[in-house]
């Protein structure tokens, strides 16, 4: 990965995923433009159903909560 923000937000991440459970998809924007254009500004970014939830850090509890909300 290259960022260490980018591995901060992904630790807090999988630490959620492994207390409450859900699916997750890791999208490199390396090499493709587009996501380049739209994302290289933001990363690390977290999206939820495809919702941009978090930038630059990821807040534990904050993302259980969106976690929960967006699985009710």
């Amino acid at each position: 990965m290259g960022c260490h923000l980018c591995e901060r937000a992904l630790a807090v991440v999988q630490a959620a995923r492994e207390e409450v459970g859900f699916a997750l998809r890791e999208v490199a924007i390396d090499g493709d433009p587009e996501l380049e254009s739209a994302y290289r500004e933001w990363i690390p970014v977290v999206e939820i159903d495809g919702r941009r939830r978090f930038v630059y850090h990821v807040d534990p509890a904050a993302l259980r909560r969106a976690v929960a909300e967006a699985a009710s």
